[in-house]
């Protein structure tokens, strides 16, 4: 084998850490990236919130572009979003859409050469990353007491409100036993998971009780707050709430009787074979089944919540003069900057340990504020393309949806598939009509008779608009929807409706029926 060197010219995309953090940014939610600004404030002296608010006009006029946007009509091209640089087609690429991300961030002026070896003392407008639309606190970092009593507030279980009951009523030490016990077997609905014999037999080692002790506890805790707690099935559940209704109210009676013997054929909606056996008319078992919808089937629910969870949203979109406007939340990141002070040592400092120190942070930190700029950017592109599509959703809701999959936007705004899907996911948009995330404007089609498309989205709320108003005595069938949105124009199979229906927890026809 003869050997020779050879000279061959090729492209490659190199992932360099900066790179990295730019897509890591990119896909990062709001609470995610706020923590993500907090632990580099925290890791990089250079560094630090930029509690000015009043920097000057300069400033905010540089970055009117990055904070808001216009729709003025879905006809007109949005003249403020300018298409990035296409990527070039002999890269050499690993991973289609890592490559398609790379290019597309090192066509936006990423390059390592940047920044050079000796950095210059003083700062400039470039270490500042400054929201235009300042807020008199921030979320997490600019303002420690917001919102106090939700991040620290302690959510009370079902097992906390009946011990605290417990613990004020008066009775013996046994039976104080027996009812820990008992409260310990309760789930979060107010069900009780243990049988009495098997509470029984873990207590008579420690206690010279019977079964019937144990069985008058527990009617004592099921008088706790929420009526109905501890029930062992639904039927005792229902009884202990109805014991407590007005026994002169119309229906009571004969509640009573559905509730002790006719709960199966509640459920399927029976209602001939209920007034069939109880021989009773359609009047009294109306009066009857009001008292029973106004039970709680799960008496724990009340008392066990849940966190709320909190969406901050990305991006407000309100609507100026018949116009369309897209803003960023300037309260997702804070005013961040270079610390003008200890940039000015760089220069200062010799060839030592502490002078590559400050100039590698320096440098992290000035990549950093690009890296925030950069994906707002981004989010805001996105945001105003799909604003600018969907114009008809904001004008007259969910039935005027459009079409909308991540290669139209992405086509739009000269971006591959794949960063689009990183900067919808997670992202949330402040609208007229609620907060929605960006995925939901996204949505397959169906074609018409005319030729034209129709979004799944627009369909699910013809779907839901249409059971909102059908008869409850005579529900419509899948098929009966299916015809009524065929007289509309949109084709549609019986199976689909059925699909869209469950996604919408909309239950069959035979268990939508009801008398009232």
């Amino acid at each position: 084998m003869k050997l020779s060197l050879q000279l061959k010219l090729g492209q490659q995309l190199t992932m360099t850490p900066q790179l990295q953090q730019a897509i890591r940014l990119l896909q990062l939610s709001t609470l995610d990236l706020q923590q993500e600004i907090q632990e580099a404030l925290e890791s990089n002296p250079m560094l630090e919130l930029d509690e000015n608010q009043d920097e000057g006009d300069a400033v905010e006029d540089s970055q009117n572009n990055v904070t808001q946007e216009e729709i003025v009509n879905s006809s007109e091209p949005n003249s403020d979003i300018s298409s990035e640089k296409s990527a070039e087609q002999n890269a050499e690429q690993g991973s289609p859409e890592l490559s398609d991300d790379l290019q597309e961030l090192q066509n936006s002026d990423w390059n390592e050469n940047e920044i050079p070896e000796e950095l210059a003392v003083d700062s400039s407008w470039e270490d500042i990353y400054i929201n235009t639309t300042p807020t008199s606190s921030y979320t997490n970092l600019g303002n420690e007491d917001s919102d106090f009593e939700s991040r620290n507030s302690a959510v009370e279980s079902l097992q906390d409100h009946l011990n605290w009951q417990l613990n004020l009523t008066p009775m013996s030490d046994s039976d104080r036993l027996i009812a820990m016990s008992i409260v310990d077997s309760i789930d979060p609905n107010g069900l009780l998971t243990s049988s009495i014999a098997s509470i029984h037999a873990g207590l008579i080692r420690d206690l010279d009780i019977e079964e019937d002790e144990v069985l008058a506890v527990l009617h004592r805790i099921q008088q706790f707050d929420p009526i109905g707690v501890g029930y062992r099935d639904l039927s005792e559940s229902l009884r202990l709430q109805l014991a407590h209704c007005d026994a002169e109210c119309p229906g009571f009676t004969l509640a009573g009787k559905v509730i002790e013997g006719f709960l199966p054929q509640l459920a399927t909606r029976d209602y001939k074979l209920i007034m069939k056996r109880l021989r009773v008319k359609e009047p009294e078992l109306k009066a009857a089944l009001q008292i029973i919808l106004s039970l709680n089937p799960r008496p724990g629910s009340e008392i066990t919540l849940s966190d709320t969870p909190y969406v901050v949203p990305d991006v407000f979109v309100k609507k100026e003069k018949k116009r369309w406007k897209v803003e960023l939340n300037p309260d997702t990141t804070p005013s961040i900057r270079v610390n003008p002070d200890y940039a000015a040592l760089v220069g200062r400092g010799n060839s030592g340990s502490d002078s590559a120190y400050l100039k590698e942070n320096l440098q992290e930190a000035r990549w950093f504020l690009k890296s925030l700029q950069s994906r707002n950017e981004t989010l805001l592109k996105v945001a105003s393309k799909i604003v600018e599509h969907q114009r008809g959703f904001f004008d007259y809701g969910d039935e005027a949806m459009k079409p909308l999959v991540l290669h139209d936007i992405a086509e739009a705004v000269g971006m591959h598939e794949s960063t689009i899907s990183r900067v919808t996911t997670q992202k949330y948009m402040h609208t007229p009509r609620g907060i929605y995330e960006l995925k939901y404007f996204f949505s397959s089609h169906v074609s018409t008779q005319e030729g034209g498309e129709c979004s799944s989205t627009a369909i699910r709320a013809l779907i839901k608009k249409l059971v909102a108003n059908e008869n409850p005595q005579k529900p419509l069938s899948d098929s009966k929807i299916t015809s009524l949105l065929g007289e509309q124009g949109i084709n549609i199979a019986r199976r689909t409706i059925a699909k869209y229906r469950e996604s919408l927890s909309i239950s069959p026809s035979n268990e939508r029926k009801c008398l009232l």
